[in-house]
């Protein structure tokens, strides 16, 4: 082995990193959107915490895709 997957490896570390905090980001904003909603709070605040747990959503999908492939064999 030449030691060329190292930079591979480490790629795949740094996504899952970025892909846990933005799960941990997003059930955050999950639970900050189910407060608001019960407590028919802000919408305006509520609609762009919607928007952003859904560009979080395209993002953690991207990632995913980028970690696991889908291989068709």
């Amino acid at each position: 082995m030449d030691g060329s997957d190292f930079g591979f490896d480490e790629r795949i570390r740094d996504l899952k990193k970025q892909l846990d905090i933005l799960e941990k980001d997003h059930r955050a904003i999950d639970l900050e959107v189910s407060r608001l909603q019960s407590d028919k709070g802000d919408m305006i605040a509520l609609q762009r915490l919607k928007r952003s747990k859904l560009r979080m959503r395209d993002e953690i999908s991207r990632l995913r895709g980028l970690i696991y492939p889908n291989i068709i064999a």
